[in-house]
């Protein structure tokens, strides 16, 4: 770690060379790592299976493989284009390159694409943003108790969406920009007081408690102000984390944010090794450290702020994952952002089959799943390690 964090904090005031670059990158494929990428990309893949497998209408295993797969689906790209991009966008590709955007499809094929696969997705780049956020604001606060949910991120993006739908409903489509601001929001309260001077580790977690707990209070109170039942009833799963009824279109929002999010933490791994080593450690090598975190910190907010947009609350994701990874790649960010990008996903759509099948036909939300889990997991940490806290 001491060495990774070194070789990030030389390169701060110098601009990185290519053999700098090519240097990271070799430094990224090791055994531990291509282990977890390995084990995690199997748990997707077979979690995914069993999801596209099972539901009102039963196909066996091979059936649902061959509709994943389907050649007719795959050599479309018009209708491709349909699914990720959205109808307008892709009529307008289909105009200009005359692709066809409706394809005659098998009956298993049109289920496993416009039902079951997208939650699948879904729940595989809510994993990543849960997962690359706990780990940003872990090096950024330099408390391994940080998760989005501790420090109240996920409370105050929740607070946005909900007045969201039951007061302001017509506002609806902006509901990722309202999560980024209530999360936002709610990270510089918890900041504001936790600081004296500077934080501790101590301080963010109980003011981060303190700021979830009347923002949930708040959640609480805006059912009284919902005339629909169905609304309080989508609003009490919504808080809870669930991917039931995801469709394409929270895969087209939570896409871009997903990528855009991954390519911003890779890129600020160094800057995160160097905030490890500390305040005054960082401005000696050259980092502006004020600018730096507040940078990152934006990053996390958006990556939990848009896996609550489509997900809801699905807890404890963003706090056991870094940990999970960092038992088995070490603290070098450069490695763990990678790692968390393969174990995030991992979690959730593993979660997401328990939480499917486990009372079938029952469903469970699956941040009941992720907490029954990650309960266990935190107080297995807590009881194994001895100075929990600061990293």
């Amino acid at each position: 770690m001491a060495e990774a964090s070194g070789d990030a904090g030389t390169t701060e005031t110098t601009r990185p060379t290519l053999r700098d670059r090519l240097r990271d990158v070799v430094a990224l494929v090791d055994g531990s790592l291509s282990s977890v990428a390995l084990v995690s990309t199997a748990i997707v893949l077979v979690g995914g299976l069993v999801q596209v497998s099972f539901g009102t209408y039963t196909m066996t295993v091979g059936q649902a493989w061959n509709a994943v797969f389907d050649p007719a689906v795959w050599s479309s790209p018009g209708l491709l284009a349909r699914l990720f991009l959205g109808e307008t966008i892709a009529g307008w590709l289909a105009g200009h390159f005359g692709w066809h955007l409706d394809v005659e499809l098998a009956h298993e094929t049109i289920i496993v694409w416009n039902v079951r696969l997208p939650r699948v997705l879904v729940g595989a780049f809510v994993g990543m943003c849960l997962a690359v956020s706990g780990a940003i604001f872990q090096a950024v606060t330099r408390n391994e108790l940080a998760s989005p949910y501790i420090l109240g991120v996920s409370s105050g993006a929740g607070l946005a969406i909900l007045l969201t739908l039951v007061v302001f409903s017509g506002m609806a489509t902006f509901l990722p920009a309202f999560a980024a601001l209530g999360g936002t929001a709610a990270f510089l309260l918890v900041y504001a007081i936790a600081w004296q001077g500077g934080t501790s580790p101590v301080r963010l977690v109980l003011a981060g408690v303190i700021v979830g707990t009347v923002f949930q209070s708040l959640q609480t109170g805006i059912f009284f102000f919902a005339d629909d039942v169905g609304v309080v009833q989508s609003a009490i799963a919504w808080t809870t984390g669930s991917l039931t009824g995801t469709d394409w279109e929270q895969v087209r929002i939570v896409l871009p944010v997903t990528l855009f999010v991954s390519v911003l933490a890779l890129a600020g791994a160094r800057q995160l090794n160097v905030l490890l080593l500390g305040e005054r450690t960082a401005r000696s090598l050259g980092m502006s450290v004020e600018r730096v975190r507040f940078l990152l910190s934006a990053v996390a907010i958006l990556a939990a702020a848009g896996a609550i947009s489509v997900a809801g609350i699905v807890g404890f994701v963003g706090l056991i994952v870094p940990h999970m990874v960092r038992t088995v790649v070490g603290s070098d960010y450069r490695r763990l952002i990678v790692g968390c990008l393969f174990v995030g996903p991992a979690l959730v759509v593993g979660a997401d089959v328990g939480a499917r099948l486990a009372f079938d036909p029952i469903q469970i939300p699956v941040g009941i799943v992720t907490g029954v889990v990650g309960g266990p997991y935190f107080l297995y940490l807590m009881r194994r390690t001895r100075h929990l806290g600061e990293l």
